[in-house]
């Protein structure tokens, strides 16, 4: 089975961008009156959208839909102004994908994050290294697959012939719904437990592994996990 598109997740997957997203989300909260969090609990907030961000970051009492929403609105606009302090593509990744566009690879990019902010970061690191970047298909948030369905038919690729590569459940859910090949990276914000319980088929701890995936899955058509 001849891998023809990867399919990645972006935070915690491509780029680290915990920092930005952790430092917009307690402006806001400082803003409002309420007390922050650390850097480390947004591992845990992140992944399901900006909408949800906001939602869990309030204290359990303020969590309504009026406050959530006076949350968002600030964190979109804080967010939009510091997208690149402190993101930073993970160590390979840059490499990995140099490799995988020269195999002829088709590359693509579906985040829940908020497309407005997708594209913007995605051209800021990788330039011209992507043939498929989106954000929420119709405001519909992965675990639905809508926005990797498309990704593959603008890059030409069926989904038993593709890999979708992220760091968290959710991601290993939208591979599934969408049949495509789960690989869960192990360098994100979730851990290896909610990978393996969520289905990854094949989990990796560096982006050298998914080369060697690609080629175990090309030459054999399965990969030992």
């Amino acid at each position: 089975m001849k891998i023809q598109a990867a399919v990645f997740d972006l935070d915690g997957t491509l780029l680290d961008t915990l920092g930005d997203l952790a430092d917009a989300a307690n402006w806001v909260l400082r803003e409002m009156g309420f007390p922050v969090h650390p850097e480390e609990a947004y591992r845990r907030f992140v992944g399901n959208g900006a909408k949800l961000l906001c939602r869990r970051m309030l204290p359990p009492e303020r969590q309504d839909d009026r406050t959530a929403a006076q949350a968002l609105e600030l964190f979109n606009c804080r967010y939009q102004k510091h997208l690149f302090d402190r993101t930073a593509p993970y160590p390979g990744i840059p490499a990995l994908l140099e490799t995988l566009a020269a195999r002829g690879i088709g590359l693509g990019v579906v985040s829940n994050k908020p497309d407005p902010f997708v594209r913007p970061i995605v051209e800021r690191y990788f330039p011209g290294r992507f043939g498929a970047v989106s954000g929420p298909l119709e405001g519909r948030l992965k675990p639905d697959p809508a926005g990797v369905l498309r990704a593959l038919g603008e890059l030409g690729a069926s989904p038993k012939r593709a890999l979708y590569v992220g760091d968290s459940g959710v991601d290993m859910e939208t591979a599934r719904r969408g049949g495509l090949r789960s690989c869960g990276v192990l360098w994100g914000f979730r851990d290896e437990q909610e990978l393996r319980e969520s289905g990854a088929e094949f989990l990796i701890s560096s982006p050298e592994e998914l080369l060697k995936l690609v080629h175990s899955l090309d030459a054999e058509g399965k990969a030992v996990r």
